[in-house]
């Protein structure tokens, strides 16, 4: 719930709001089945370019229609020429409001003389733009009073403009912390509850990061900084103090534009623009401080991908597959992204191959992210290097034959839950009995990997999840069921990379907090000789 406009205080509170009354009768409240546009003069809507409403917008395509965030903003962004300040507020509005709606829904049930579930849809998006407006930027609590009532009367109507007067004047009376101390369970007695709702995230996703960090889960979060993180993570100010409030912590900031060049292209320090920062693990990853990465994409020289991304398959290329003896020598590996839409890692895979002379095959499900694939490959490639090949296909049931390929990644569709930071709706979205299906396809996919890979070949199974059920469960159940398969030491094929051992230390274990990536898991397979 951070950004650039920081909590505004004074002597403990933010400044009090104009306007009478605290309680607003059931007409004003927009409830479900009552009449919520009115009869009298319609107030004038925001201007068509106004940041407040771009937010609000997203809001609702991310409610009505499971708009993802950040694909729609930057589109509404530039179809309303928003820039500078009003592009920044705009997103601050839109991101920070989708990653704090659980600890605002909090605040506002305490605030309403109505139940959150029986307000009109627009009217809670309303409040909870408002609410974060108030606890968590420094827009003066008058105006942002104001501008939310003039909100709710543009998409909803005048008649509710009495109750979002009130409801976000009471808000107002307290800071975030006040509000927390009055709203969040005992840390004492239900400390998960609590870190819900300090946090924002729902329950089960408190309970699966704790079980993904095993013992490490209440140590200090200064245990970290052994690892080269920074010693203090913080959210909204607040210093974290265990590991796994630093990785809740984690999902509310906003992570940097990342990007990778290409390894059989110039170098990352050749095609770095100013100000553009190296990252710290992958040779290739550099950070965006501020600026469009459009015409680097499209040159071909680097494409957006998250360092922790980067390295899962830097991964699968340095673990060590049996020689064969069929093979001749010389002869080069074939390779294969058995996963691969929409090409980040299938783009720096293709380069990680071209280095070794080896061929790359990428497939994908669906045909129109087969086609991303197939462009993100394109603007890499060069006539000097190795072939690729992209195909439609259902890694589950592939066209190839048994032990093709020397080298398999499988990055398995998952929850997204790792890139919490990127996707500030996917915590609202998923729940826990989502993740039955995806834990199914997932081993599917896994099992089909093992398949497609050359006995003494390698398997790189890796998720955008930390949570256990996605990760090491998979694994370990795939491995149970399948001979001959051997779990190799992933987090020391990562050895540059401290802090990686996940609960079952053969396996690899990314974490914003720790790492300033997405939380990526990695596992390394390897399929036995006979």
């Amino acid at each position: 719930m951070s950004g650039n406009y920081r909590p505004r205080r004074r002597n403990g509170r933010p400044a009090a709001a104009g306007g009478t009354g605290a309680k607003a009768d059931e007409a004003s409240a927009g409830t479900r089945g009552t009449g919520t546009r009115g009869t009298g003069r319609r107030a004038r809507s925001p201007r068509p370019a106004d940041p407040r409403r771009t937010a609000y917008d997203v809001l609702a395509a991310v409610r009505d229609r499971a708009a993802y965030a950040n694909l729609l903003l930057p589109k509404l962004l530039a179809e309303r020429q928003l820039t500078g300040r009003d592009a920044a507020l705009a997103t601050e509005l839109a991101y920070g409001t989708l990653r704090g709606q659980g600890t605002y829904d909090a605040i506002l049930t305490a605030c309403s003389d109505r139940p959150l579930d029986k307000l009109d849809p627009p009217v809670l998006d309303v409040l909870r733009l408002g609410a974060h407006q108030l606890l968590n930027t420094r827009i003066g609590a008058h105006a942002a009073v104001a501008t939310s009532v003039d909100l709710a009367k543009s998409v909803v109507g005048p008649r509710v403009s009495g109750y979002v007067n009130a409801v976000l004047r009471r808000v107002a009376t307290r800071d975030l912390d006040a509000w927390l101390d009055i709203v969040a369970p005992s840390q004492m007695t239900d400390q998960d509850g609590y870190l819900a709702t300090r946090y924002s995230h729902p329950r089960w996703i408190v309970g699966a990061y704790r079980a993904a960090l095993g013992d490490a889960a209440d140590d200090p979060a200064q245990a970290a900084a052994a690892a080269g993180a920074p010693a203090d993570p913080r959210a909204n100010g607040e210093v974290a103090v265990t590991e796994l409030e630093a990785a809740l912590a984690a999902g509310n900031a906003r992570p940097r534009v990342t990007m990778a060049a290409f390894p059989a292209g110039p170098g990352r320090d050749e095609i770095m623009p100013a100000g553009a920062e190296p990252g710290r693990w992958s040779p290739y990853a550099f950070t965006l401080q501020s600026g469009d990465p459009a015409p680097l994409v499209e040159s071909g020289v680097a494409a957006v991908q998250d360092e922790g991304s980067q390295l899962a398959a830097i991964a699968v290329t340095r673990a060590p597959v049996a020689p064969l003896a069929a093979k001749g020598d010389g002869e080069a590996e074939r390779w294969l992204d058995l996963c691969a839409g929409p090409g980040g890692k299938s783009r720096l895979l293709y380069g990680l191959a071209a280095a070794s002379g080896a061929t790359l095959v990428a497939a994908e499900l669906h045909p129109h992210r087969a086609a991303l694939v197939a462009k993100a490959l394109a603007r890499a490639s060069r006539a000097d290097l190795p072939r690729h090949e992209v195909i439609v296909a259902d890694g589950t049931k592939p066209p190839w034959s048994d032990g093709a390929f020397d080298r398999v990644l499988v990055d398995a569709p998952c929850s997204g839950l790792g890139a919490l930071r990127r996707r500030p709706e996917a915590r609202w979205r998923k729940s826990e009995d989502d993740l039955k299906e995806l834990t199914a396809l997932q081993r599917d996919l896994l099992r089909s990997a093992l398949k497609s890979v050359r006995p003494g070949g390698v398997v790189a199974y890796v998720t955008c999840s930390p949570v256990p059920a996605e990760t090491s469960d998979v694994v370990a159940d795939v491995v149970a069921s399948t001979p001959g398969v051997d779990i190799l030491d992933t987090a020391a094929l990562l050895s540059g990379v401290p802090g990686t051992r996940s609960a079952d230390p053969r396996h690899a274990q990314l974490w914003p907090h720790r790492h300033g990536t997405d939380a990526i898991f990695i596992a390394i397979l390897r399929r036995g000789e006979s």
